[in-house]
């Protein structure tokens, strides 16, 4: 890598914090590593698309909420009726109605991932000037929820080809000559692809890496092993990170065809990801060409792989409000036919709770997917939007699954063939993919707050080190002094933030309940940086190992965006019945963060929902095809059929 590669020499705001607090070199190093990566991909978004300017950090730093950078408008479906789509939903459906989606090892088959190459599926995302569809994010993301309800796998795998495998980085950071070697069969299905991180000792910690990459004439040389890879097996075209002089960098390698004395596959009994290939890849001595190093004009190998995760985590959203329909469609029947004491299930409060609650999780999937996607596709970096995505995507349908699914369907959940037993790893697995919720939820605090971190307490923690003052008290006069002018800048903030006045906003034509949640919402976040600062004030430079406190802080601030983001949402959707899933969405976010019990007039919501959707009102369930009922029985006749059959 030559030295126009390396990251940047200035020391990074997380490295320069963790120091001062008293943490290792060591530790201060790795984590100012992983800042810079984040700060390179940052740096390849103009500026009023990066962080600092993006929806999220304007509405909690800033007086004034951008309304309308949270109003998602609705989607052409045009958009979304391509023929690469049309023709990959076909041949999706015709597999699973002949029961041939997957091989003898319980895989996707080959022959299906081929009639999807067929369809142009491989190739949505990639530029039509190498022989791919172009496809925008948003409709892409929507194409994926109807994916993932026909075969969730499928879903998974197009948007680890397209979003985090070989053409993302190609895409994003190759020169002409790679991108003309890899896009076209990339876009064909010639090859599929992954992306190899992820190593036995390095997950959230990429800093750990020890695969390493050694240039000998005109190739270089990989060895090391890495774990846990989607989609990759022999043959396939993987991105993997490695070390070249000791810094993190990029290849594209064209896995062989057959496993040799360089290049092995790792297996392991892995519970989730059934349909799919996940193994390890073990290099020795393993050649890949010269000429598909990825050179980063600024950065290195974490900063293509930073790039990559926020389409990453869209999709992940979009899939599990695809896969939240399928179990929400199959709790219907099953509610309709399971009876206690002569009464249908779907009659009783607690069933109808149930089903609007999934509806409610489902168009908080959607609404934050369309909004993400709607931001990338304006040029957004989107860094703190798709952290939510992904996160309420996985905790949605790690919810659904156990809390709303299993517990309807019961002891039948257990049963081999149901689609609860047979795919609970799969249900759950999301909440880890594309980084574990609870330490996304740190890196989003970072992000939020470390513009503010940067331009008021890292002087100050400079200033405390300059001085040789420990523990910092503001009523010691002599401390006081030492830092008046740092104090002076930071204190201007504080009264200037306390004087501010707050937003609300009015909305002609808009449901009242929607009115409600957003100007709800709004409170919570005009609160944030009060309350965000303070504890960045309380803690000072230990606020790093307060991880629960952040994560905490962090939560809070998510729940009041995704409230926003979806009641904005439902309304430009005009769809009554999602308009009432919004409403139980927020209703419920809102007893969340004031403490709130449930009130009997929402529970007789969340029956007038369930009512409509038993009815057959929800329309995005239209499509899906419900599973038979497993061990169905002979009800015995109702007292109503006795008596006409007298009679």
């Amino acid at each position: 890598m030559s030295p126009d590669n390396d990251p940047k020499n200035e020391v990074s705001f997380a490295e320069t914090a963790l120091r001062l607090g008293g943490k290792s070199e060591d530790e201060a190093k790795r984590t100012g590593a992983v800042d810079r990566a984040d700060d390179e991909v940052e740096d390849m978004f103009a500026e009023k698309y990066k962080t600092v300017n993006s929806p999220i950090h304007k509405a909690v730093w800033e007086n004034k909420i951008p309304l309308e950078l949270f109003s998602t408008p609705k989607l052409d479906p045009a958009t979304i009726s391509i023929p690469a789509m049309e023709n990959s939903l076909a041949v999706l459906r015709a597999a699973r109605k002949e029961n041939r989606q997957y091989d003898k090892n319980g895989k996707v088959s080959e022959e299906l991932l081929q009639e999807l190459a067929k369809a142009g599926y491989w190739g949505l995302l990639i530029n039509k000037k190498y022989g791919g569809s172009g496809v925008a994010v948003r409709p892409f993301m929507t194409f994926l929820t109807k994916v993932a309800t026909i075969e969730p796998t499928a879903a998974g795998l197009a948007s680890v080809h397209g979003c985090i495998g070989a053409v993302d980085p190609v895409e994003n950071f190759g020169n002409e000559a790679q991108k003309n070697k890899f896009l076209p069969k990339l876009a064909t299905g010639e090859a599929l692809s992954a992306f190899a991180l992820t190593e036995p000792n390095a997950g959230s910690d990429l800093t750990a890496l020890k695969t390493t990459a050694e240039l000998q004439g005109d190739h270089y040389v990989v060895n090391g092993e890495k774990l846990f890879i989607t989609n990759a097996k022999e043959g396939r075209t993987v991105g993997i990170v490695c070390l070249v002089n000791g810094k993190p960098a990029a290849l594209i390698a064209d896995l062989p065809n057959e496993q040799n004395e360089t290049f092995q596959i790792k297996t392991y009994g892995l519970h989730a990801l059934k349909h799919a290939h996940n193994v390890g890849l073990v290099f020795k001595n393993f050649k890949v060409p010269a000429e598909n190093l990825l050179k980063v004009t600024k950065g290195d190998g974490l900063t293509v792989a930073y790039h990559g995760l926020n389409m990453g985590r869209l999709a992940l959203c979009s899939t599990a409000s695809g896969v939240m329909r399928l179990m929400l469609k199959n709790m219907l029947p099953w509610g309709k036919f399971r009876e206690t004491y002569g009464k249908a299930i779907e009659t009783r409060e607690l069933v109808k709770r149930r089903i609007a609650r999934a509806a409610a999780l489902i168009a908080g999937a959607d609404a934050l997917v369309a909004w993400g996607s709607w931001l990338l596709d304006q040029g957004y970096r989107g860094e703190l939007e798709c952290i939510i995505a992904k996160i309420f995507g996985s905790e949605a349908e790690k919810e659904c699954a156990i809390e709303l699914f299993m517990k309807t369907h019961g002891g039948r959940s257990f049963v081999s063939g149901h689609i609860f037993g047979d795919n609970v790893h799969d249900f759950l697995a999301p909440c880890i993919y594309e980084g574990e919720g609870e330490m996304l939820g740190m890196a989003f605090f970072k992000s939020l707050a470390k513009q503010h971190g940067s331009h008021y307490f890292e002087p100050i923690g400079l200033a405390l080190q300059k001085h040789g003052i420990r523990d910092f008290n503001p009523a010691n006069p002599s401390h006081a002094w030492a830092l008046k002018n740092e104090l002076m800048k930071y204190s201007s903030w504080y009264i200037g933030q306390m004087l501010s006045a707050k937003d609300s906003a009015q909305f002609k034509g808009m449901d009242d309940r929607l009115v409600a949640h957003i100007n709800f919402a709004m409170e919570q976040l005009h609160q944030s940086p009060m309350e965000l600062s303070e504890n960045m004030v309380k803690h000072q430079l230990k606020l790093p190992d307060r991880q629960c406190r952040i994560a905490e802080l962090s939560q809070r601030v998510q729940d009041a965006i995704v409230m926003l983001v979806t009641a904005s949402w439902a309304h430009n959707e005009n769809d009554s019945l999602m308009i009432a899933a919004a409403d139980i969405l927020c209703q419920d976010l809102t007893r969340k963060l004031t403490g709130e019990r449930p009130s009997d007039s929402y529970f007789k919501d969340c029956s007038k929902l369930a009512d409509r959707i038993i009815a057959g009102e929800f329309k995005a369930l239209e499509e899906i095809d419900a599973a038979e009922v497993i061990f169905p029985y002979d009800k015995a006749p109702s007292r109503k059929e006795v008596v006409t059959a007298k009679a």
